[in-house]
């Protein structure tokens, strides 16, 4: 698979991304180069991708690759690659702030993955952290991917300053048209919502405010943080809606913003 190039006009192309920023005095060779804080548990994997369309009118961004995702890159086709588990529920959280129209449950999934492979589409797809983000489990005594470690990760210094890094990489300067970046992932009472949001006022100096509790905007773009699709137990539901509970007020939340930032 080549390796793609990107200027400030555009977002990367479908593909491999050539990006060796946060791995500094190293000879970057994807998805081997390693590069941890001294004294840490933490780490990232140089293997960052993205698919859709490089000038795209909404930018998907997930947090990192997950457990389902790290691993396989050299055995699958690009396209296999992102949600590979939950496609059907990014559809179900996108169809719910309004971004797709399935006429039936059963479009979901392949609504996702038509996306995914459009480079001439609405969408464009990556990850706040390009690069694999991983955790020293002691007890297994192996690596394991980001799953669940969102919070753990952007607490730390090294997380905090990858993440400003990739965001000022692939958010400083967007596209024209990109009006709108999705986030999935909330964090525990916001936390998520909070951190990224320091990552990328960073990258993009300007005047933000606060649309709502899950929305902010420099006047160019809005950022909407969305439920995140791996999700566990009730959560995904709850956000859609699908039970009386507190946390389909942030579902609603999220779809007006997205529906506010379309319209400008």
């Amino acid at each position: 698979m080549a390796i793609i190039q990107s200027d400030c006009s555009s977002l990367p192309a479908s593909g491999r991304i050539a990006c060796s920023l946060c791995h500094v005095d190293k000879s970057v060779v994807f998805d081997e180069t390693q590069t941890a804080r001294e004294r840490s548990d933490w780490r990232i994997t140089a293997n960052p991708l993205a698919w859709g369309n490089p000038r795209p009118e909404v930018l998907v961004l997930g947090f990192s690759k997950g457990p389902s995702q790290a691993g396989e890159l050299r055995r699958l086709p690009h396209n296999d690659i992102p949600y590979r588990k939950g496609r059907k529920q990014v559809g179900k959280i996108l169809a719910h702030v309004g971004l797709l129209s399935p006429t039936s449950p059963d479009d979901l999934k392949r609504m996702v993955e038509q996306a995914l492979a459009d480079s001439n589409g609405r969408f464009g797809w990556g990850s706040l952290i390009r690069c694999t983000v991983e955790r020293f489990d002691p007890k297994a005594r192996t690596w394991v991917g980001s799953g669940g470690m969102i919070d753990q990760f952007m607490a730390t210094t090294f997380g905090q300053n990858i993440s400003t890094s990739c965001a000022t990489r692939f958010l400083g300067q967007l596209p024209a048209e990109t009006k709108l970046v999705i986030m999935f992932g909330l964090g525990a009472g916001g936390t998520y919502v909070a951190t990224a949001r320091r990552a990328i006022e960073k990258a993009r100096p300007g005047v933000w405010r606060t649309v709502n509790e899950v929305a902010y905007t420099d006047g160019k773009i809005t950022v909407v943080h969305v439920e995140h699709f791996a999700s566990q137990g009730a959560n995904i539901p709850n956000w859609l809606g699908q039970h009386d509970h507190p946390r389909a007020r942030l579902g609603l939340l999220a779809r007006r913003a997205v529906r506010n930032a379309l319209r400008a």
